[in-house]
């Protein structure tokens, strides 16, 4: 079963400014919405492999409310700039 984690910037904007704390965070799958300030991510024994985190009133030193942590290597895929495309017409 697929599972998406959405951030809802909205939420985070609001919650900024009012100095709400109101979870920005679904977790969506094709049977149900959960909301939260944080998701677990487990491997097939229940590990925790990674978290994505929430914190509205703790930002982390670059200003970041929203973040996923992980202890495992994580490999990065830069894609090409949309805007370096050339048009066909």
């Amino acid at each position: 079963m697929k599972t998406i984690i959405h951030v809802n910037q909205h939420v985070i904007r609001k919650n900024t400014k009012t100095g709400e704390s109101k979870p920005c965070l679904t977790v969506k799958t094709y049977k149900e919405n959960r909301y939260a300030h944080e998701a677990i991510i487990r491997d097939e024994s229940g590990n925790e492999i990674a978290k994505v985190v929430y914190s509205a009133h703790k930002p982390l030193s670059c200003g970041a409310r929203c973040w996923i942590e992980t202890k495992y290597d994580v490999e990065t895929v830069v894609h090409d700039d949309p805007s370096s495309l050339v048009s066909m017409e």
